[in-house]
Protein backbone atom coordinates (compact mmCIF):
# COMPACT_ATOMS: atom_id res chain seq x y z
CA UNK A 1 0.00 0.00 0.00
CA UNK A 2 1.15 3.64 -0.61
CA UNK A 3 0.87 6.34 1.64
CA UNK A 4 -0.01 8.55 -0.97
CA UNK A 5 -3.15 6.91 -1.77
CA UNK A 6 -6.75 7.31 -1.03
CA UNK A 7 -7.15 3.63 0.37
CA UNK A 8 -4.27 4.62 2.82
CA UNK A 9 -5.67 8.26 3.80
CA UNK A 10 -9.14 7.79 4.23
CA UNK A 11 -9.26 4.16 5.21
CA UNK A 12 -6.15 2.50 6.40
CA UNK A 13 -4.25 5.29 8.41
CA UNK A 14 -7.63 6.51 10.38
CA UNK A 15 -8.64 2.65 11.20
CA UNK A 16 -5.44 1.79 12.09
CA UNK A 17 -4.82 4.85 14.27
CA UNK A 18 -8.31 4.29 16.25
CA UNK A 19 -8.41 0.57 16.26
CA UNK A 20 -5.01 0.50 18.05
CA UNK A 21 -5.78 3.24 21.02
CA UNK A 22 -9.00 2.02 21.41
CA UNK A 23 -7.81 -1.28 22.11
CA UNK A 24 -5.42 -0.10 24.20
CA UNK A 25 -7.44 2.36 26.15
CA UNK A 26 -10.03 -0.51 26.76
CA UNK A 27 -7.04 -2.65 28.35
CA UNK A 28 -7.05 -5.03 25.75
CA UNK A 29 -3.41 -4.51 25.11
CA UNK A 30 -1.93 -7.75 23.35
CA UNK A 31 -5.01 -7.66 21.25
CA UNK A 32 -3.62 -4.02 20.32
CA UNK A 33 -0.64 -5.13 19.39
CA UNK A 34 -1.81 -8.38 17.17
CA UNK A 35 -4.07 -5.55 15.57
CA UNK A 36 -1.25 -3.29 14.87
CA UNK A 37 0.33 -6.48 13.46
CA UNK A 38 -2.54 -7.58 11.14
CA UNK A 39 -2.85 -4.03 9.93
CA UNK A 40 0.89 -4.15 8.78
CA UNK A 41 0.79 -7.23 7.19
CA UNK A 42 -2.29 -6.02 5.13
CA UNK A 43 0.09 -2.85 4.46
CA UNK A 44 2.38 -5.12 3.11
CA UNK A 45 0.33 -7.36 0.80
CA UNK A 46 -2.14 -5.19 -0.32
CA UNK A 47 -0.74 -5.00 -3.65
CA UNK A 48 0.37 -8.97 -3.80
CA UNK A 49 -0.71 -11.40 -1.10
CA UNK A 50 2.05 -14.06 -2.11
CA UNK A 51 4.49 -11.25 -0.37
CA UNK A 52 3.04 -12.37 2.97
CA UNK A 53 4.04 -15.66 3.14
CA UNK A 54 7.71 -14.44 2.49
CA UNK A 55 7.84 -12.13 5.36
CA UNK A 56 6.04 -14.26 7.95
CA UNK A 57 8.07 -17.38 7.08
CA UNK A 58 11.40 -14.66 7.84
CA UNK A 59 9.28 -13.40 10.93
CA UNK A 60 9.29 -17.09 12.36
CA UNK A 61 12.51 -18.27 11.31
CA UNK A 62 14.26 -15.46 13.05
CA UNK A 63 12.36 -15.57 16.09
CA UNK A 64 13.29 -19.24 16.65
CA UNK A 65 17.07 -18.41 15.62
CA UNK A 66 16.64 -15.62 18.79
CA UNK A 67 15.07 -18.40 21.16
CA UNK A 68 18.04 -20.45 20.30
CA UNK A 69 20.36 -17.95 21.32
CA UNK A 70 18.98 -17.79 24.51
CA UNK A 71 18.65 -21.57 25.52
CA UNK A 72 21.78 -22.92 23.85
CA UNK A 73 24.86 -22.80 25.76
CA UNK A 74 28.46 -22.85 24.91
CA UNK A 75 30.38 -19.53 22.43
CA UNK A 76 31.40 -22.23 19.92
CA UNK A 77 27.69 -23.58 19.50
CA UNK A 78 26.67 -19.99 19.14
CA UNK A 79 28.98 -18.93 16.83
CA UNK A 80 28.29 -21.19 14.19
CA UNK A 81 24.32 -20.78 15.30
CA UNK A 82 24.69 -17.37 14.27
CA UNK A 83 26.59 -17.70 10.93
CA UNK A 84 23.43 -20.19 9.93
CA UNK A 85 20.85 -17.41 11.11
CA UNK A 86 22.81 -14.75 8.64
CA UNK A 87 23.76 -17.65 5.86
CA UNK A 88 19.61 -18.00 6.40
CA UNK A 89 18.94 -14.80 5.99
CA UNK A 90 21.59 -13.74 3.20
CA UNK A 91 20.62 -16.68 1.24
CA UNK A 92 16.34 -15.77 1.36
CA UNK A 93 17.73 -12.16 0.08
CA UNK A 94 20.01 -14.04 -2.50
CA UNK A 95 17.18 -15.83 -4.18
CA UNK A 96 14.79 -13.56 -4.38
CA UNK A 97 16.73 -10.28 -5.14
CA UNK A 98 19.84 -11.97 -6.63
CA UNK A 99 19.79 -15.55 -8.08
CA UNK A 100 18.38 -14.09 -11.90
CA UNK A 101 21.68 -11.98 -11.54
CA UNK A 102 23.96 -14.58 -11.08
CA UNK A 103 22.49 -16.79 -13.44
CA UNK A 104 22.54 -14.14 -16.43
CA UNK A 105 26.35 -13.27 -15.65
CA UNK A 106 27.12 -17.07 -15.51
CA UNK A 107 25.23 -17.15 -18.63
CA UNK A 108 27.52 -14.25 -20.57
CA UNK A 109 31.02 -15.54 -18.78
CA UNK A 110 31.12 -19.28 -19.62
CA UNK A 111 28.40 -19.03 -22.19
CA UNK A 112 26.07 -21.71 -20.74
CA UNK A 113 22.13 -21.45 -20.68
CA UNK A 114 20.55 -21.33 -17.88
CA UNK A 115 16.99 -20.27 -17.78
CA UNK A 116 16.67 -17.14 -15.82
CA UNK A 117 13.55 -17.61 -13.23
CA UNK A 118 12.00 -13.83 -13.14
CA UNK A 119 11.65 -14.15 -9.55
CA UNK A 120 9.11 -11.52 -8.15
CA UNK A 121 11.29 -9.61 -5.98
CA UNK A 122 9.75 -9.11 -2.87
CA UNK A 123 8.70 -5.45 -1.69
CA UNK A 124 11.43 -3.63 1.18
CA UNK A 125 13.19 -7.40 1.19
CA UNK A 126 16.33 -5.71 1.56
CA UNK A 127 14.93 -3.85 4.77
CA UNK A 128 13.37 -6.26 6.20
CA UNK A 129 16.05 -8.83 6.51
CA UNK A 130 19.11 -6.05 7.23
CA UNK A 131 16.45 -5.41 10.17
CA UNK A 132 16.32 -9.02 11.37
CA UNK A 133 20.45 -9.74 10.90
CA UNK A 134 20.96 -6.61 13.57
CA UNK A 135 18.39 -8.24 15.28
CA UNK A 136 20.14 -12.17 15.02
CA UNK A 137 23.62 -10.75 15.41
CA UNK A 138 23.09 -9.10 18.75
CA UNK A 139 21.21 -11.85 20.06
CA UNK A 140 23.54 -14.14 19.80
CA UNK A 141 26.30 -11.30 21.18
CA UNK A 142 24.03 -11.03 24.37
CA UNK A 143 22.68 -7.83 23.69
CA UNK A 144 19.10 -8.48 23.01
CA UNK A 145 16.26 -8.93 26.31
CA UNK A 146 13.58 -11.23 26.26
CA UNK A 147 10.88 -10.41 23.77
CA UNK A 148 7.77 -12.25 23.56
CA UNK A 149 6.68 -13.38 19.50
CA UNK A 150 4.10 -10.61 18.81
CA UNK A 151 6.64 -7.96 20.50
CA UNK A 152 9.23 -9.07 17.70
CA UNK A 153 6.47 -9.44 14.45
CA UNK A 154 5.28 -5.86 15.61
CA UNK A 155 9.30 -4.70 15.43
CA UNK A 156 10.23 -6.16 12.26
CA UNK A 157 6.33 -5.42 10.48
CA UNK A 158 5.71 -2.04 11.74
CA UNK A 159 4.28 -0.61 8.90
CA UNK A 160 5.48 2.96 8.70
CA UNK A 161 8.58 1.70 7.96
CA UNK A 162 8.51 -1.78 6.67
CA UNK A 163 9.21 -0.95 3.07
CA UNK A 164 11.38 1.75 3.01
CA UNK A 165 13.06 1.78 5.90
CA UNK A 166 14.12 3.19 8.13
CA UNK A 167 16.26 0.37 9.71
CA UNK A 168 14.87 0.14 13.20
CA UNK A 169 17.40 -1.45 15.53
CA UNK A 170 14.95 -3.69 18.54
CA UNK A 171 16.07 -1.34 21.45
CA UNK A 172 14.68 1.67 19.27
CA UNK A 173 11.36 0.08 18.90
CA UNK A 174 9.93 -2.10 20.84
CA UNK A 175 10.80 -0.49 24.05
CA UNK A 176 8.52 2.52 22.80
CA UNK A 177 5.51 -0.22 21.83
CA UNK A 178 6.13 -1.44 25.25
CA UNK A 179 5.97 1.70 27.17
CA UNK A 180 2.16 2.05 28.57
CA UNK A 181 2.26 6.05 28.28
CA UNK A 182 2.75 5.22 24.28
CA UNK A 183 -0.28 3.15 24.58
CA UNK A 184 -2.55 6.34 24.79
CA UNK A 185 -3.13 8.58 22.17
CA UNK A 186 -1.49 12.08 22.56
CA UNK A 187 -1.62 15.20 21.00
CA UNK A 188 1.73 16.33 21.53
CA UNK A 189 2.68 13.46 18.97
CA UNK A 190 0.46 13.40 16.59
CA UNK A 191 0.39 16.85 15.78
CA UNK A 192 3.90 17.63 15.00
CA UNK A 193 3.36 14.03 13.55
CA UNK A 194 0.77 14.98 10.86
CA UNK A 195 2.95 18.28 10.29
CA UNK A 196 6.20 15.87 9.52
CA UNK A 197 3.78 13.94 7.15
CA UNK A 198 2.24 16.55 4.95
CA UNK A 199 5.66 17.99 4.59
CA UNK A 200 7.35 14.29 3.66
CA UNK A 201 4.52 13.87 1.06
CA UNK A 202 4.81 16.69 -0.87
CA UNK A 203 8.41 16.18 -1.13
CA UNK A 204 7.18 12.69 -2.75
CA UNK A 205 3.92 14.21 -5.06
CA UNK A 206 4.77 17.34 -5.68
CA UNK A 207 8.33 17.11 -6.17
CA UNK A 208 9.50 13.89 -6.91
CA UNK A 209 6.83 12.85 -8.77
CA UNK A 210 7.46 16.28 -10.97
CA UNK A 211 10.90 15.89 -11.72
CA UNK A 212 10.63 12.27 -12.38
CA UNK A 213 8.26 12.64 -15.54
CA UNK A 214 11.36 14.79 -16.96
CA UNK A 215 13.83 12.16 -15.69
CA UNK A 216 12.09 9.10 -17.23
CA UNK A 217 11.59 10.64 -20.44
CA UNK A 218 15.79 11.66 -20.87
CA UNK A 219 16.80 7.90 -19.71
CA UNK A 220 13.98 6.60 -21.91
CA UNK A 221 15.25 8.45 -24.85
CA UNK A 222 18.73 7.26 -24.00
CA UNK A 223 17.56 3.73 -23.93
CA UNK A 224 15.32 4.23 -27.26
CA UNK A 225 18.59 5.26 -29.07
CA UNK A 226 17.06 8.89 -29.38
CA UNK A 227 20.55 10.42 -28.72
CA UNK A 228 19.74 13.57 -30.60
CA UNK A 229 17.70 14.98 -27.51
CA UNK A 230 20.38 14.53 -25.12
CA UNK A 231 23.14 17.15 -25.82
CA UNK A 232 25.13 18.10 -22.54
CA UNK A 233 22.50 20.72 -21.56
CA UNK A 234 19.83 17.87 -21.51
CA UNK A 235 22.27 15.49 -19.59
CA UNK A 236 23.10 17.81 -17.20
CA UNK A 237 19.48 18.33 -16.55
CA UNK A 238 18.47 14.94 -16.11
CA UNK A 239 21.48 14.08 -14.06
CA UNK A 240 20.31 16.78 -11.89
CA UNK A 241 16.77 16.21 -12.36
CA UNK A 242 17.34 12.72 -10.86
CA UNK A 243 19.65 13.76 -7.89
CA UNK A 244 16.73 15.80 -6.72
CA UNK A 245 14.16 13.12 -7.52
CA UNK A 246 15.35 10.44 -5.39
CA UNK A 247 16.41 12.96 -2.27
CA UNK A 248 12.91 14.47 -2.30
CA UNK A 249 11.63 10.60 -2.79
CA UNK A 250 13.44 8.69 -0.66
CA UNK A 251 13.45 11.37 2.61
CA UNK A 252 9.53 12.53 1.58
CA UNK A 253 9.16 8.68 2.83
CA UNK A 254 11.44 8.87 5.58
CA UNK A 255 9.12 12.30 6.83
CA UNK A 256 6.09 9.97 6.31
CA UNK A 257 7.54 7.01 8.26
CA UNK A 258 8.56 9.40 11.19
CA UNK A 259 5.32 11.60 11.23
CA UNK A 260 2.93 8.52 11.13
CA UNK A 261 5.42 7.16 14.06
CA UNK A 262 4.90 9.96 15.91
CA UNK A 263 0.94 9.50 15.50
CA UNK A 264 1.47 6.43 17.67
CA UNK A 265 3.87 7.85 19.91
CA UNK A 266 7.01 6.27 18.29
CA UNK A 267 10.02 7.89 17.25
CA UNK A 268 11.49 6.42 14.42
CA UNK A 269 15.02 7.43 13.95
CA UNK A 270 15.44 9.78 10.86
CA UNK A 271 17.52 8.65 7.86
CA UNK A 272 18.79 12.18 6.20
CA UNK A 273 20.40 15.02 7.60
CA UNK A 274 20.31 17.14 4.64
CA UNK A 275 23.08 15.42 2.11
CA UNK A 276 22.44 17.86 -0.27
CA UNK A 277 24.97 20.47 2.36
CA UNK A 278 27.61 17.91 2.60
CA UNK A 279 31.14 19.11 2.28
CA UNK A 280 33.22 16.24 0.86
CA UNK A 281 31.83 12.40 0.27
CA UNK A 282 32.78 11.43 3.69
CA UNK A 283 30.41 14.60 4.59
CA UNK A 284 27.76 13.17 2.59
CA UNK A 285 27.60 9.63 3.95
CA UNK A 286 27.19 11.25 7.10
CA UNK A 287 23.84 12.49 6.25
CA UNK A 288 22.74 10.00 3.54
CA UNK A 289 20.65 7.13 4.58
CA UNK A 290 21.72 7.01 7.98
CA UNK A 291 20.52 3.74 9.10
CA UNK A 292 22.47 2.29 6.27
CA UNK A 293 25.24 3.61 7.30
CA UNK A 294 24.88 2.75 10.36
CA UNK A 295 24.10 -1.23 9.68
CA UNK A 296 27.43 -1.57 7.48
CA UNK A 297 29.44 0.56 10.04
CA UNK A 298 28.87 -1.40 13.10
CA UNK A 299 28.48 -5.17 11.08
CA UNK A 300 30.72 -5.02 8.36
CA UNK A 301 33.49 -2.14 8.57
CA UNK A 302 33.84 -2.58 12.58
CA UNK A 303 34.18 -6.58 11.94
CA UNK A 304 36.48 -6.10 9.07
CA UNK A 305 39.33 -4.21 11.24
CA UNK A 306 37.91 -0.77 10.49
CA UNK A 307 40.52 1.91 10.80
CA UNK A 308 42.62 -0.19 13.32
CA UNK A 309 44.81 -2.15 11.11
CA UNK A 310 46.66 0.87 9.00
CA UNK A 311 45.97 2.75 6.16
CA UNK A 312 46.04 0.76 3.35
CA UNK A 313 43.56 -1.94 4.95
CA UNK A 314 41.03 1.14 5.84
CA UNK A 315 40.78 1.53 2.27
CA UNK A 316 40.37 -1.65 1.49
CA UNK A 317 37.59 -1.94 3.66
CA UNK A 318 35.95 1.11 3.09
CA UNK A 319 35.89 -0.40 -0.62
CA UNK A 320 34.37 -3.21 0.25
CA UNK A 321 31.45 -1.56 2.19
CA UNK A 322 31.26 0.76 -0.47
CA UNK A 323 30.68 -2.81 -3.16
CA UNK A 324 28.42 -4.47 -0.77
CA UNK A 325 25.80 -0.82 -0.27
CA UNK A 326 26.12 -0.36 -4.03
CA UNK A 327 24.76 -4.31 -4.45
CA UNK A 328 22.30 -4.18 -1.61
CA UNK A 329 20.44 -1.20 -3.68
CA UNK A 330 19.57 -3.83 -6.81
CA UNK A 331 20.86 -6.70 -8.84
CA UNK A 332 22.33 -4.73 -11.30
CA UNK A 333 26.35 -3.25 -12.13
CA UNK A 334 25.05 -0.14 -12.19
CA UNK A 335 24.62 0.01 -8.77
CA UNK A 336 27.96 -1.83 -8.56
CA UNK A 337 29.40 1.07 -10.24
CA UNK A 338 28.34 3.75 -8.60
CA UNK A 339 29.08 2.16 -5.14
CA UNK A 340 32.06 1.87 -5.91
CA UNK A 341 32.61 5.28 -7.21
CA UNK A 342 31.39 6.81 -3.77
CA UNK A 343 34.02 4.24 -2.48
CA UNK A 344 36.80 5.85 -4.54
CA UNK A 345 35.43 9.22 -3.42
CA UNK A 346 35.79 8.41 0.28
CA UNK A 347 39.33 7.20 -0.12
CA UNK A 348 40.27 9.81 -2.34
CA UNK A 349 38.59 12.66 0.32
CA UNK A 350 40.68 10.87 3.53
CA UNK A 351 43.91 10.66 1.76
CA UNK A 352 43.39 13.85 0.50
CA UNK A 353 41.74 15.53 3.59
CA UNK A 354 44.41 18.45 4.43
CA UNK A 355 44.22 19.82 1.31
CA UNK A 356 40.64 19.18 0.92
CA UNK A 357 39.91 21.07 3.72
CA UNK A 358 41.61 24.56 2.84
CA UNK A 359 39.59 24.75 -0.13
CA UNK A 360 36.93 27.44 0.11
CA UNK A 361 33.34 26.04 0.99
CA UNK A 362 31.90 26.86 -1.72
CA UNK A 363 34.23 24.82 -3.64
CA UNK A 364 34.11 21.94 -1.30
CA UNK A 365 30.16 22.02 -2.03
CA UNK A 366 30.20 22.41 -5.70
CA UNK A 367 33.41 19.21 -6.25
CA UNK A 368 31.25 17.18 -3.98
CA UNK A 369 27.28 17.83 -5.26
CA UNK A 370 29.30 17.12 -8.60
CA UNK A 371 30.53 13.79 -7.92
CA UNK A 372 27.15 12.97 -6.64
CA UNK A 373 25.21 13.90 -9.27
CA UNK A 374 27.76 12.25 -11.98
CA UNK A 375 27.46 8.76 -9.57
CA UNK A 376 23.86 9.11 -9.50
CA UNK A 377 23.48 8.62 -13.32
CA UNK A 378 24.07 4.98 -12.80
CA UNK A 379 22.50 4.45 -9.61
CA UNK A 380 19.06 5.65 -12.61
CA UNK A 381 20.70 3.90 -15.47
CA UNK A 382 19.24 0.65 -16.57
CA UNK A 383 22.51 -0.40 -18.17
CA UNK A 384 26.13 0.76 -18.16
CA UNK A 385 26.21 1.84 -21.68
CA UNK A 386 23.05 4.13 -20.88
CA UNK A 387 25.38 5.34 -17.87
CA UNK A 388 28.38 5.98 -19.51
CA UNK A 389 26.64 7.86 -22.56
CA UNK A 390 25.11 10.22 -20.41
CA UNK A 391 27.49 10.99 -18.25
CA UNK A 392 29.79 11.21 -21.80
CA UNK A 393 27.37 13.77 -22.97
CA UNK A 394 27.70 15.63 -19.43
CA UNK A 395 31.59 15.82 -19.82
CA UNK A 396 31.63 17.22 -23.05
CA UNK A 397 30.22 20.58 -22.15
CA UNK A 398 28.99 21.59 -25.38
CA UNK A 399 27.04 24.34 -26.48
CA UNK A 400 23.34 23.31 -27.70
CA UNK A 401 19.73 24.46 -26.88
CA UNK A 402 17.58 21.76 -24.58
CA UNK A 403 15.63 19.54 -26.59
CA UNK A 404 11.82 20.68 -26.86
CA UNK A 405 10.51 17.35 -26.14
CA UNK A 406 12.57 17.59 -22.86
CA UNK A 407 10.94 20.63 -22.06
CA UNK A 408 7.52 19.56 -22.93
CA UNK A 409 7.84 16.15 -20.79
CA UNK A 410 7.93 18.31 -17.54
CA UNK A 411 4.64 19.85 -18.16
CA UNK A 412 2.43 20.51 -15.31
CA UNK A 413 -0.99 20.96 -14.42
CA UNK A 414 0.00 23.17 -11.89
CA UNK A 415 2.60 24.82 -13.53
CA UNK A 416 0.46 25.27 -17.00
CA UNK A 417 -0.42 28.90 -15.08
CA UNK A 418 3.06 29.84 -14.47
CA UNK A 419 4.45 28.70 -18.02
CA UNK A 420 1.60 30.71 -19.74
CA UNK A 421 2.16 34.01 -17.31
CA UNK A 422 6.17 33.97 -18.21
CA UNK A 423 5.56 33.78 -21.97
CA UNK A 424 2.96 36.75 -21.65
CA UNK A 425 5.32 38.26 -19.92
CA UNK A 426 7.68 37.67 -23.30
CA UNK A 427 10.09 36.09 -21.87
CA UNK A 428 11.19 33.55 -24.65
CA UNK A 429 10.92 29.95 -23.85
CA UNK A 430 8.82 30.43 -20.89
CA UNK A 431 8.55 26.34 -20.46
CA UNK A 432 12.86 26.10 -20.19
CA UNK A 433 12.46 28.98 -18.10
CA UNK A 434 10.22 27.08 -15.72
CA UNK A 435 12.23 23.91 -15.87
CA UNK A 436 15.39 25.77 -14.58
CA UNK A 437 13.59 27.78 -12.00
CA UNK A 438 11.85 24.47 -10.79
CA UNK A 439 15.34 22.59 -10.12
CA UNK A 440 16.58 25.78 -8.44
CA UNK A 441 13.86 25.67 -6.21
CA UNK A 442 14.11 22.21 -5.59
CA UNK A 443 18.13 22.49 -5.08
CA UNK A 444 17.38 25.67 -2.37
CA UNK A 445 14.61 23.27 -0.43
CA UNK A 446 17.76 20.89 -0.30
CA UNK A 447 20.51 23.01 0.58
CA UNK A 448 19.21 26.06 2.73
CA UNK A 449 15.90 24.74 4.49
CA UNK A 450 15.45 22.65 7.61
CA UNK A 451 15.37 19.14 7.41
CA UNK A 452 13.06 17.34 9.61
CA UNK A 453 14.46 16.53 12.75
CA UNK A 454 15.62 20.41 12.76
CA UNK A 455 11.58 21.21 12.35
CA UNK A 456 10.77 18.35 15.15
CA UNK A 457 13.84 20.38 17.30
CA UNK A 458 12.08 23.40 17.49
CA UNK A 459 7.92 22.56 16.61
CA UNK A 460 5.53 24.19 18.02
CA UNK A 461 1.72 23.46 16.63
CA UNK A 462 -0.06 26.48 15.82
CA UNK A 463 -2.02 28.32 13.28
CA UNK A 464 0.89 28.75 10.63
CA UNK A 465 1.73 25.40 10.98
CA UNK A 466 -2.15 23.43 10.90
CA UNK A 467 -2.60 25.28 7.45
CA UNK A 468 1.14 24.42 5.90
CA UNK A 469 -0.28 20.60 7.11
CA UNK A 470 -3.52 21.29 5.35
CA UNK A 471 -2.57 23.21 2.15
CA UNK A 472 -0.38 20.41 1.78
CA UNK A 473 -2.58 17.74 2.26
CA UNK A 474 -4.92 18.68 0.52
CA UNK A 475 -2.63 19.57 -2.58
CA UNK A 476 -1.29 16.27 -2.09
CA UNK A 477 -4.28 14.61 -2.32
CA UNK A 478 -6.05 16.21 -5.21
CA UNK A 479 -2.77 14.77 -6.73
CA UNK A 480 -3.15 11.60 -5.89
CA UNK A 481 -4.58 10.91 -10.13
CA UNK A 482 -0.99 11.24 -11.23
CA UNK A 483 0.37 9.15 -7.94
CA UNK A 484 3.84 7.08 -8.62
CA UNK A 485 5.36 3.97 -6.57
CA UNK A 486 8.13 5.16 -4.05
CA UNK A 487 11.60 4.73 -6.03
CA UNK A 488 13.30 2.71 -2.50
CA UNK A 489 10.44 0.18 -2.97
CA UNK A 490 12.70 -1.67 -5.47
CA UNK A 491 15.22 -2.24 -2.92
Amino acid sequence: MLFNSYIFMFIFLPLCLAGYFLLNRFGLKKLALAFLFGMSLWFYGYFNTSYLAIICVSIVVNYLFYLLSRRVAGEKAKKYLKWLAVLTNLGILFYFKYFDFFLANLNAVFSTDFVLRNILLPLGISFFTFQQLSFVIDAFKGEVPEYDFLSYACFVSFFPQLIAGPIVTHDELVPQLMDEKNKRFNYANFAPGLYIFAIGMAKKVLLADTLGTLVDYCFAAVSGFDYEQINSAGAWIAAVAFTLQLYFDFSGYSDMAIGIGKMFNVDIPGNFNSPYKALSIVDFWKRWHLTLTRFFTKYVYIPLGGNRKGRLRTYVNIMLVFFLSGLWHGANWTFVVWGLMHGVGNCLTRMFKNFWNKLPKVFAWLFTFVYVVIAYVFFRADKLRQGWFIISRMLRISAGTVHKDIIASFSQPELGLISSALGGLGIAQPGLVLLLLFLGMCLFIAVFTKNSAERLAGFSFGVKESLVSAALLVWCIFSFAGVSTFLYFNF
